[in-house]
């Protein structure tokens, strides 16, 4: 647990902090920390407008305060402690910044599980919480899970085809998708993302896996020019995230309050951090065509290499679930039936 005292420290000396309420009028203060810049859609378009909305339909009584870029302290894989020992009262997170600590939603990190788009993947990931996930992330109170759309590979040379993965240096977001990278031939270098440019500035790593939504927040544009990305679904990876609550901070709330957070709770707010992703994607992929970058787009025949290379890496995954008392064919049957479900209804 953090020392709250360098949590106050934080407090005093974070000037990127975006206030949401009327001053004086909130019941109800409480501290939104995540590992985001603040330029970033990601808390533009999505956390900003998720507080606004609180404090809207709550008449000013709750006020939620977002501090993006570790404004507060800590590094991002102890976001989720933050919220779970009340260092502060909400987190925007991804799971997998803690290897194997939540083995459940990691089936829709899988390679080539998840789908192209976040809207379908988001609601596949909130349906398959509401069912499994309550145990995995019981110390905590979730407002919502979602995953991103498909992430591609930035580089700073041309991939188009397995071989050219040999060796490559790339940060890997999620355990699995690191093993994917492995299976691919790549040398997977695990990171949050804040790390990126500096790592690619001192050539630790040749580039990032990352969706379309990330990279301007971090230049990636202009660091690196080739862009690989996947065709359809299944696409190569997705990562998956958690907009989650202190409990006993949710537990202490009125009734009344309790029942605007659960309103913009669930598929609720998942719809509308997707809608953020889907929408930022092709600006993005635009905006690195403007500077004259390269998307290579693999051929089906390719994908077909690259998801028998990466096979194993599912079996893997079953087989370790397993020794822990969990049925990983049958999650990762559910995650597929999901996906497919909300890609036809999208």
């Amino acid at each position: 647990m953090l020392d709250r005292r360098h949590v106050l420290t934080g407090l005093i000396a974070a000037p990127a902090i975006l206030t949401i309420g009327r001053a004086g009028a909130a019941e109800v203060s409480m501290r939104l920390h995540h590992f985001m810049a603040g330029v970033s859609p990601g808390h533009r378009e999505f956390l900003v407008p998720w507080a606004k909305k609180v404090e809207t339909e709550s008449d000013g009584r709750i006020k939620i305060d977002v501090f993006p870029s570790m404004q507060l302290g800590g590094a991002p894989p102890q976001l989720f402690d933050q919220a779970r020992d009340g260092v502060v009262d909400l987190v925007w997170t991804l799971p997998g910044y803690t290897a194997n600590r939540f083995p459940k939603i990691e089936v829709f990190e899988l390679p080539f599980i998840a789908a192209k788009r976040a809207q379908t993947n988001s609601r596949a990931v909130q349906d398959f919480a509401a069912k499994h996930l309550g145990t995995e992330f019981g110390d905590v109170h979730p407002i919502c899970f979602w995953a991103h759309d498909g992430g591609l590979i930035h580089s700073s040379r041309p991939v188009t085809r397995l071989e050219d993965m040999k060796n490559l240096k790339l940060r890997f977001p999620t355990r699995l998708a690191g093993e994917g990278l492995r299976a691919l031939g790549a040398s997977a270098i695990g990171m949050p993302v804040p790390q990126v440019p500096e790592a690619i500035s001192q050539r630790v790593i040749d580039g990032a896996v990352v969706p379309w939504e990330i990279v301007p927040s971090i230049k990636l544009q202009e660091m690196v020019k080739n862009h690989t990305a996947f065709p359809g679904t299944p696409t190569f990876y997705t990562s998956t995230f958690v907009l989650a609550m202190n409990k006993a901070r949710y537990q202490s709330l009125a009734p009344e309050l309790r029942a605007v957070i659960d309103r913009n709770s669930g598929q609720v707010a998942t719809a509308l951090v997707a809608a953020m992703f889907d929408n930022t994607a092709p600006k993005v992929e635009e905006m690195a065509r403007k500077r004259g970058n390269t998307i290579h787009v693999l051929a089906a025949d390719e994908v077909a290499r690259w998801k028998a290379a990466c096979s194993p890496v599912t079996e893997t995954w079953i087989k370790s679930v397993k020794e822990k008392g969990i049925d990983g064919d049958a999650l990762l049957a559910e995650a597929t039936a999901l996906i497919a479900k909300h890609e036809q209804a999208a």
